[in-house]
Protein backbone atom coordinates (compact mmCIF):
# COMPACT_ATOMS: atom_id res chain seq x y z
CA UNK A 1 0.00 0.00 0.00
CA UNK A 2 1.36 3.13 -0.84
CA UNK A 3 1.68 6.44 1.32
CA UNK A 4 -1.53 9.23 0.79
CA UNK A 5 -0.82 11.80 -1.78
CA UNK A 6 0.69 14.66 -0.38
CA UNK A 7 -1.26 17.81 -0.24
CA UNK A 8 0.97 20.39 -0.90
CA UNK A 9 2.59 20.86 -4.38
CA UNK A 10 5.35 22.94 -5.70
CA UNK A 11 4.34 25.80 -6.84
CA UNK A 12 6.54 26.07 -9.84
CA UNK A 13 7.39 22.18 -10.91
CA UNK A 14 10.21 23.07 -13.70
CA UNK A 15 13.27 21.24 -11.66
CA UNK A 16 15.03 21.16 -14.91
CA UNK A 17 18.95 21.41 -15.07
CA UNK A 18 19.29 23.38 -18.26
CA UNK A 19 16.93 25.53 -19.29
CA UNK A 20 16.43 26.14 -15.68
CA UNK A 21 13.37 27.49 -14.09
CA UNK A 22 12.52 31.16 -14.64
CA UNK A 23 13.30 33.64 -12.13
CA UNK A 24 10.40 34.00 -9.39
CA UNK A 25 7.36 36.16 -10.78
CA UNK A 26 8.58 36.43 -14.97
CA UNK A 27 6.36 36.72 -17.26
CA UNK A 28 6.32 37.20 -20.81
CA UNK A 29 5.13 40.47 -20.10
CA UNK A 30 8.67 41.59 -18.83
CA UNK A 31 9.83 41.50 -22.41
CA UNK A 32 8.18 44.07 -23.24
CA UNK A 33 11.22 46.74 -23.89
CA UNK A 34 13.10 43.96 -26.17
CA UNK A 35 14.62 45.46 -29.07
CA UNK A 36 12.73 43.57 -31.84
CA UNK A 37 12.15 43.70 -35.24
CA UNK A 38 15.59 46.21 -36.20
CA UNK A 39 19.41 45.09 -36.53
CA UNK A 40 21.39 44.70 -33.17
CA UNK A 41 23.84 46.75 -34.89
CA UNK A 42 21.85 49.41 -34.55
CA UNK A 43 22.94 52.25 -31.82
CA UNK A 44 20.02 50.87 -29.66
CA UNK A 45 20.78 46.90 -30.45
CA UNK A 46 24.28 47.63 -29.25
CA UNK A 47 23.80 49.79 -26.18
CA UNK A 48 21.00 46.53 -25.11
CA UNK A 49 24.00 44.06 -25.73
CA UNK A 50 26.38 46.19 -23.67
CA UNK A 51 24.12 46.57 -20.36
CA UNK A 52 23.62 42.57 -20.16
CA UNK A 53 27.74 43.02 -20.14
CA UNK A 54 27.75 45.62 -17.70
CA UNK A 55 25.03 44.12 -15.71
CA UNK A 56 26.70 40.51 -15.79
CA UNK A 57 29.73 41.94 -14.75
CA UNK A 58 28.06 43.65 -11.60
CA UNK A 59 26.39 40.28 -11.07
CA UNK A 60 29.09 38.30 -10.96
CA UNK A 61 31.65 40.73 -9.64
CA UNK A 62 33.60 40.18 -12.88
CA UNK A 63 37.17 42.51 -12.44
CA UNK A 64 37.17 45.56 -14.56
CA UNK A 65 39.64 44.79 -16.98
CA UNK A 66 38.17 41.13 -17.43
CA UNK A 67 36.42 41.31 -20.81
CA UNK A 68 33.16 39.40 -21.33
CA UNK A 69 31.78 38.62 -24.54
CA UNK A 70 28.49 37.22 -25.43
CA UNK A 71 29.07 34.40 -28.22
CA UNK A 72 27.04 32.00 -30.35
CA UNK A 73 25.99 28.69 -29.32
CA UNK A 74 25.50 28.97 -25.83
CA UNK A 75 28.32 27.25 -23.10
CA UNK A 76 29.26 24.54 -25.55
CA UNK A 77 30.03 27.79 -28.49
CA UNK A 78 31.54 29.53 -25.18
CA UNK A 79 33.92 26.69 -24.21
CA UNK A 80 34.55 25.54 -27.52
CA UNK A 81 35.99 29.23 -28.85
CA UNK A 82 38.25 29.61 -25.39
CA UNK A 83 39.65 25.92 -26.41
CA UNK A 84 40.42 26.87 -30.06
CA UNK A 85 41.34 30.57 -29.75
CA UNK A 86 44.11 29.65 -26.78
CA UNK A 87 45.54 26.39 -26.17
CA UNK A 88 48.32 25.52 -28.58
CA UNK A 89 51.56 27.05 -27.11
CA UNK A 90 51.82 24.99 -23.74
CA UNK A 91 51.87 21.74 -22.31
CA UNK A 92 47.49 20.99 -21.49
CA UNK A 93 46.09 19.15 -18.99
CA UNK A 94 42.14 17.82 -18.58
CA UNK A 95 40.16 17.53 -15.82
CA UNK A 96 36.97 15.24 -16.44
CA UNK A 97 34.70 13.52 -13.51
CA UNK A 98 31.14 13.70 -15.90
CA UNK A 99 30.20 13.84 -19.11
CA UNK A 100 31.11 17.68 -20.28
CA UNK A 101 34.64 17.33 -18.78
CA UNK A 102 34.92 14.27 -20.78
CA UNK A 103 33.21 15.58 -23.81
CA UNK A 104 36.06 18.67 -23.78
CA UNK A 105 39.44 15.93 -23.41
CA UNK A 106 37.46 14.70 -26.46
CA UNK A 107 37.65 18.10 -28.30
CA UNK A 108 41.23 18.63 -27.46
CA UNK A 109 42.59 15.29 -28.03
CA UNK A 110 40.88 14.32 -31.37
CA UNK A 111 39.34 17.14 -32.80
CA UNK A 112 42.74 19.54 -31.95
CA UNK A 113 44.58 16.62 -31.90
CA UNK A 114 46.84 17.87 -29.61
CA UNK A 115 50.10 16.02 -28.42
CA UNK A 116 51.23 16.74 -24.76
CA UNK A 117 48.38 16.78 -23.28
CA UNK A 118 47.85 15.08 -19.70
CA UNK A 119 43.92 13.91 -18.77
CA UNK A 120 43.28 13.41 -14.68
CA UNK A 121 40.06 11.69 -14.40
CA UNK A 122 37.84 10.81 -11.64
CA UNK A 123 34.70 8.73 -11.49
CA UNK A 124 31.40 10.41 -10.78
CA UNK A 125 30.69 12.12 -7.38
CA UNK A 126 34.62 12.75 -6.80
CA UNK A 127 37.12 14.91 -7.76
CA UNK A 128 40.55 13.99 -9.40
CA UNK A 129 43.78 14.84 -7.98
CA UNK A 130 44.13 18.43 -7.81
CA UNK A 131 47.76 18.38 -6.61
CA UNK A 132 49.26 16.61 -9.87
CA UNK A 133 48.63 19.68 -12.19
CA UNK A 134 51.35 21.24 -13.44
CA UNK A 135 50.98 25.13 -13.09
CA UNK A 136 52.86 25.05 -16.04
CA UNK A 137 50.71 23.60 -18.65
CA UNK A 138 47.08 25.14 -19.32
CA UNK A 139 43.99 23.11 -17.50
CA UNK A 140 40.63 23.04 -18.97
CA UNK A 141 37.78 21.96 -16.22
CA UNK A 142 34.20 22.36 -15.10
CA UNK A 143 33.86 23.96 -11.87
CA UNK A 144 30.62 22.13 -11.21
CA UNK A 145 30.24 18.74 -13.02
CA UNK A 146 26.31 19.32 -13.86
CA UNK A 147 25.61 15.52 -14.59
CA UNK A 148 27.89 14.49 -11.36
CA UNK A 149 27.07 16.93 -9.03
CA UNK A 150 30.06 16.90 -7.66
CA UNK A 151 31.93 20.49 -7.82
CA UNK A 152 34.98 22.27 -7.21
CA UNK A 153 35.28 23.59 -2.96
CA UNK A 154 37.40 26.53 -4.11
CA UNK A 155 40.40 27.39 -7.14
CA UNK A 156 43.75 26.97 -3.86
CA UNK A 157 44.84 24.27 -6.28
CA UNK A 158 45.14 27.01 -8.99
CA UNK A 159 48.72 28.48 -8.99
CA UNK A 160 48.88 32.36 -8.52
CA UNK A 161 52.32 32.50 -10.42
CA UNK A 162 50.96 29.94 -12.67
CA UNK A 163 52.27 30.39 -16.65
CA UNK A 164 49.65 28.42 -17.84
CA UNK A 165 45.70 29.60 -18.41
CA UNK A 166 42.90 28.50 -15.90
CA UNK A 167 40.03 27.77 -18.81
CA UNK A 168 37.13 27.13 -17.37
CA UNK A 169 33.72 25.81 -18.14
CA UNK A 170 31.33 27.86 -15.18
CA UNK A 171 28.09 26.85 -16.74
CA UNK A 172 26.44 25.46 -13.60
CA UNK A 173 28.42 27.53 -11.20
CA UNK A 174 27.93 30.79 -12.24
CA UNK A 175 26.02 32.89 -10.21
CA UNK A 176 24.95 30.05 -7.24
CA UNK A 177 28.96 29.67 -6.60
CA UNK A 178 31.60 31.67 -5.56
CA UNK A 179 34.21 32.15 -8.31
CA UNK A 180 37.73 32.93 -7.95
CA UNK A 181 38.04 35.16 -10.68
CA UNK A 182 41.86 35.83 -10.41
CA UNK A 183 42.26 32.02 -10.71
CA UNK A 184 40.75 31.79 -13.75
CA UNK A 185 41.65 32.85 -17.30
CA UNK A 186 38.51 31.59 -19.70
CA UNK A 187 35.14 31.17 -17.71
CA UNK A 188 32.48 30.51 -19.58
CA UNK A 189 28.36 29.78 -19.21
CA UNK A 190 25.37 29.61 -20.69
CA UNK A 191 21.68 31.61 -19.74
CA UNK A 192 19.97 28.86 -19.46
CA UNK A 193 21.85 27.37 -16.61
CA UNK A 194 22.29 30.11 -14.74
CA UNK A 195 19.27 32.30 -14.35
CA UNK A 196 16.54 30.72 -16.73
CA UNK A 197 17.62 32.28 -19.58
CA UNK A 198 17.12 31.38 -23.35
CA UNK A 199 19.18 29.39 -24.98
CA UNK A 200 21.83 29.34 -28.01
CA UNK A 201 23.63 32.13 -26.19
CA UNK A 202 27.11 31.50 -24.59
CA UNK A 203 29.35 34.08 -22.35
CA UNK A 204 32.89 33.93 -22.27
CA UNK A 205 35.36 35.88 -19.74
CA UNK A 206 38.49 36.35 -20.50
CA UNK A 207 41.36 37.68 -18.22
CA UNK A 208 44.14 39.78 -18.97
CA UNK A 209 46.25 36.76 -19.07
CA UNK A 210 44.11 35.18 -22.05
CA UNK A 211 43.79 38.19 -23.95
CA UNK A 212 47.80 38.03 -24.06
CA UNK A 213 47.93 34.87 -25.28
CA UNK A 214 44.95 35.88 -27.65
CA UNK A 215 47.35 38.37 -29.72
CA UNK A 216 50.77 36.30 -29.34
CA UNK A 217 49.47 33.10 -30.45
CA UNK A 218 48.30 32.22 -33.78
CA UNK A 219 46.20 28.76 -33.90
CA UNK A 220 47.72 25.82 -36.83
CA UNK A 221 44.25 24.72 -37.38
CA UNK A 222 41.71 26.60 -39.44
CA UNK A 223 39.44 29.00 -37.50
CA UNK A 224 36.05 29.20 -37.87
CA UNK A 225 34.62 32.91 -38.33
CA UNK A 226 32.30 32.74 -35.07
CA UNK A 227 35.62 31.59 -33.51
CA UNK A 228 37.86 34.18 -34.54
CA UNK A 229 38.49 36.75 -31.51
CA UNK A 230 41.79 38.45 -33.04
CA UNK A 231 42.83 39.83 -36.90
CA UNK A 232 46.57 40.61 -37.38
CA UNK A 233 47.46 40.11 -34.31
CA UNK A 234 45.04 42.53 -32.46
CA UNK A 235 41.83 41.83 -30.36
CA UNK A 236 38.28 42.14 -31.75
CA UNK A 237 37.10 44.55 -29.27
CA UNK A 238 34.22 45.23 -30.46
CA UNK A 239 32.59 41.28 -29.30
CA UNK A 240 33.77 42.80 -25.10
CA UNK A 241 31.34 45.64 -25.92
CA UNK A 242 28.17 44.10 -27.47
CA UNK A 243 29.23 43.95 -31.16
CA UNK A 244 28.66 40.16 -31.61
CA UNK A 245 30.33 38.32 -34.22
CA UNK A 246 26.82 36.54 -35.40
CA UNK A 247 22.90 37.93 -35.12
CA UNK A 248 21.55 37.29 -31.37
CA UNK A 249 18.16 37.11 -30.31
CA UNK A 250 17.19 40.11 -28.98
CA UNK A 251 14.27 38.94 -27.45
CA UNK A 252 16.64 35.83 -25.34
CA UNK A 253 18.59 39.27 -24.43
CA UNK A 254 15.90 41.00 -23.29
CA UNK A 255 14.94 37.57 -20.83
CA UNK A 256 18.71 37.31 -19.69
CA UNK A 257 18.73 41.51 -18.79
CA UNK A 258 15.27 40.71 -17.03
CA UNK A 259 16.89 37.92 -14.76
CA UNK A 260 19.97 39.65 -14.02
CA UNK A 261 18.04 42.88 -12.90
CA UNK A 262 16.28 40.58 -10.51
CA UNK A 263 19.40 39.06 -9.37
CA UNK A 264 20.17 43.31 -8.78
CA UNK A 265 16.71 43.72 -6.86
CA UNK A 266 17.07 40.96 -4.69
CA UNK A 267 20.99 42.13 -3.45
CA UNK A 268 23.12 40.50 -6.21
CA UNK A 269 25.38 37.72 -5.87
CA UNK A 270 25.47 36.94 -2.39
CA UNK A 271 22.08 36.86 -2.04
CA UNK A 272 21.83 34.31 -5.36
CA UNK A 273 24.47 32.20 -3.92
CA UNK A 274 22.34 31.98 -0.37
CA UNK A 275 18.90 31.21 -2.53
CA UNK A 276 21.03 28.10 -3.74
CA UNK A 277 22.10 26.83 -0.76
CA UNK A 278 19.22 27.40 0.86
CA UNK A 279 17.31 24.98 -1.65
CA UNK A 280 20.62 22.64 -2.15
CA UNK A 281 20.18 22.43 2.05
CA UNK A 282 16.46 21.26 1.74
CA UNK A 283 17.15 18.08 -0.13
CA UNK A 284 20.28 17.48 2.38
CA UNK A 285 17.78 17.69 4.97
CA UNK A 286 15.58 15.23 3.24
CA UNK A 287 18.48 12.77 2.14
CA UNK A 288 19.32 12.57 6.40
CA UNK A 289 16.17 11.40 7.11
CA UNK A 290 15.40 9.40 4.31
CA UNK A 291 16.85 5.94 4.26
CA UNK A 292 16.56 5.13 0.45
CA UNK A 293 18.07 7.85 -1.12
CA UNK A 294 21.71 9.21 -1.11
CA UNK A 295 23.71 12.22 -3.20
CA UNK A 296 26.13 10.22 -5.71
CA UNK A 297 28.96 12.45 -4.20
CA UNK A 298 29.76 11.50 -0.67
CA UNK A 299 31.89 14.00 0.30
CA UNK A 300 29.23 17.41 1.18
CA UNK A 301 32.24 20.01 0.43
CA UNK A 302 32.10 19.10 -2.84
CA UNK A 303 28.30 18.59 -3.56
CA UNK A 304 27.07 21.16 -5.98
CA UNK A 305 24.49 23.29 -4.61
CA UNK A 306 22.54 23.45 -8.12
CA UNK A 307 22.72 19.75 -9.80
CA UNK A 308 22.17 18.22 -6.79
CA UNK A 309 22.45 14.33 -7.80
CA UNK A 310 21.19 11.72 -5.95
CA UNK A 311 20.99 7.93 -6.20
CA UNK A 312 18.98 5.28 -5.19
CA UNK A 313 20.51 2.90 -2.06
CA UNK A 314 17.55 0.77 -1.04
CA UNK A 315 19.00 -2.58 -1.69
CA UNK A 316 16.08 -3.86 -3.32
CA UNK A 317 16.79 -1.57 -6.10
CA UNK A 318 20.45 -1.02 -6.12
CA UNK A 319 20.68 -4.99 -6.12
CA UNK A 320 19.00 -4.73 -9.78
CA UNK A 321 21.12 -4.29 -12.69
CA UNK A 322 22.03 -1.17 -13.90
CA UNK A 323 19.53 -1.39 -16.64
CA UNK A 324 16.87 -2.00 -14.12
CA UNK A 325 17.78 1.07 -11.81
CA UNK A 326 17.54 3.29 -14.06
CA UNK A 327 14.45 1.78 -15.44
CA UNK A 328 13.35 2.05 -11.48
CA UNK A 329 14.01 5.96 -11.53
CA UNK A 330 13.23 6.91 -14.84
CA UNK A 331 9.60 5.21 -13.27
CA UNK A 332 9.61 7.84 -10.08
CA UNK A 333 10.69 10.66 -13.09
CA UNK A 334 7.83 9.74 -15.36
CA UNK A 335 5.64 9.53 -12.67
CA UNK A 336 6.18 13.21 -10.80
CA UNK A 337 5.84 14.36 -14.62
CA UNK A 338 2.30 12.78 -14.57
CA UNK A 339 1.53 14.40 -11.77
CA UNK A 340 2.69 17.76 -13.06
CA UNK A 341 5.07 18.19 -10.06
CA UNK A 342 8.44 17.68 -11.55
CA UNK A 343 9.98 17.78 -14.84
CA UNK A 344 12.96 16.37 -16.51
CA UNK A 345 14.57 15.41 -12.94
CA UNK A 346 16.16 12.25 -14.12
CA UNK A 347 19.58 12.01 -14.60
CA UNK A 348 21.81 12.75 -17.16
CA UNK A 349 22.02 9.78 -20.08
CA UNK A 350 25.82 9.09 -19.32
CA UNK A 351 25.97 9.46 -15.43
CA UNK A 352 24.69 6.70 -13.17
CA UNK A 353 21.00 5.91 -12.50
CA UNK A 354 19.25 8.56 -10.20
CA UNK A 355 17.77 11.73 -10.04
CA UNK A 356 19.04 15.50 -10.91
CA UNK A 357 17.18 18.16 -9.24
CA UNK A 358 18.09 21.64 -10.10
CA UNK A 359 18.42 23.57 -6.98
CA UNK A 360 19.52 27.05 -8.17
CA UNK A 361 18.97 30.55 -7.47
CA UNK A 362 15.73 31.09 -9.31
CA UNK A 363 13.84 28.34 -7.19
CA UNK A 364 11.78 28.34 -4.52
CA UNK A 365 12.72 26.88 -1.69
CA UNK A 366 9.50 26.37 -0.73
CA UNK A 367 9.11 24.48 -3.92
CA UNK A 368 12.12 21.77 -3.01
CA UNK A 369 10.53 21.38 0.07
CA UNK A 370 7.01 20.47 -1.18
CA UNK A 371 8.96 17.84 -4.01
CA UNK A 372 10.20 15.94 -1.05
CA UNK A 373 7.04 15.06 -0.43
CA UNK A 374 6.27 14.07 -3.73
CA UNK A 375 9.21 12.25 -4.24
CA UNK A 376 8.77 9.72 -1.21
CA UNK A 377 5.40 8.93 -2.39
CA UNK A 378 6.53 8.27 -6.18
CA UNK A 379 9.09 6.01 -4.72
CA UNK A 380 7.06 4.09 -2.45
CA UNK A 381 4.55 3.25 -5.41
CA UNK A 382 7.53 2.64 -7.57
CA UNK A 383 8.62 0.02 -4.78
CA UNK A 384 5.25 -1.39 -4.39
CA UNK A 385 5.22 -2.09 -8.23
CA UNK A 386 8.49 -4.00 -7.77
CA UNK A 387 7.30 -5.87 -5.29
CA UNK A 388 4.15 -6.67 -7.38
CA UNK A 389 6.28 -7.58 -10.34
CA UNK A 390 8.77 -9.95 -8.05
Amino acid sequence: MTSPIPSVRPRVPHFSSGPCAKRPGWSLQNLAGAFLGRSHRAKAGKAKLKYAIDLTREVLQVPADYRIGIVPASDTGAIEMALWSLLGPQPVTMLAWESFGEGWVNDVAKELKLKNVTVLRAPYGELPDLRAIDPASDVVFTWNGTTSGTRLPNADWIAADRTGLAICDATSAAVAQALDWPKLDAATFSWQKVLGGEAAHGMLILSPRAVARLKTHTPPWPMPKIFRMTEGGKLNEGIFVGQTINTPSMLCVEDYVDALQWAKSIGGLKALQARADANAKAIADWVARTPWIDFLTRDPALRSNTSVCLNVVDPAVSRLSVEAQAEFVKGIAATLEKEGVAYDIDAYRDAPPGLRIWCGSTVERSDVEALTLWLDWAYAKAKAALAAAA
